[in-house]
This record gives C-alpha cells, structure tokens and sequence, in this order.
C-alpha cells in the first residue's frame, strides 16, 4: 500500500522545521549511530508521519511536547498509538525534557529495544483494514 502524497510531502516540510527536541535526537541516531540501527524522521507510516522510525526493529519513537499533555492531544496519541501497535509496531513515546535531560538514557533504552526487535517487520495494513480477496479464481 503506497504512501498517500500529501503525507510524503507533509513529512518532508516538517523535516526542514525540526523542533529543538527533534533536532537534538537526529544528532544522535542519524548515520546509523546507535549501534548501526537504522532511523528515518518524520517518515510516513500508514496514515500517520512518525517523529522517528527504525525499520528494522519495527519501532517508532514519538517526542512529545506541552500539546500531548491536553486532553485532546491525550485522545490523539491514543489512537494513534493503538492504530501503530495494530500494525505490529513498538511505540516509544519520550517528553521534550527528557531529551535535554536524559540523552543517554533514552539512547540505552533505544538500543536495548531495538536489539531485541531486531529482525520484525511491521504489517502494511491494520488487521481489521483488510479487504477480503475475490476467491472467484
């Protein structure tokens, strides 16, 4: 299932306005430096754009500011989260402060999931989005 285009455009725009916390933990993992890991940032998944996204351990990291704190941004994050965990992804989500305060706790974190996920795909389509097959043949 292709991406949609104005998702692939809308993520590329956000990627040349990165918010400081963004931009801080690019720094980090950029180039395969966590231990070789693969990361892409603002990288389209299904109908949503991931902070950042390791295909190779099917894990996706999600920074989130004052807005996730709101009850509307609370709301969102959960359907978000349960639309990603359906398509058989681990969401890692870590506040703004902790990536100024605690970098290299969130690095060890990362590097302990993605090594044991090492190796898991994601699913291309939420279990119920499936359409059934024509048997017809």
């Amino acid at each position: 299932m292709a991406a949609d285009p104005r998702l692939i455009d809308f993520a590329r725009e956000m990627r040349h306005e990165p918010t400081p916390a963004e931009l801080a933990v690019w720094r980090l993992l950029r180039n395969h430096r966590l231990a070789g890991f693969k990361f892409r940032r603002q990288h389209p998944v299904g109908r949503y754009i991931a902070d950042f996204y390791a295909p190779t351990s099917a894990l996706v990291l999600e920074l989130d500011g004052d807005t996730h704190a709101t009850e509307e941004g609370i709301e969102h994050d959960r359907v978000r989260q349960a639309y990603l965990e359906s398509l058989g992804l681990l969401v890692v989500r870590v506040w703004n402060f902790e990536v100024r305060e605690n970098p290299d706790g969130i690095l060890t974190r990362l590097w302990e999931l993605c090594s044991e996920r090492q190796g898991q795909r994601r699913r291309h389509t939420p279990p119920g989005d499936r359409r059934p097959r024509n048997r017809d043949v």
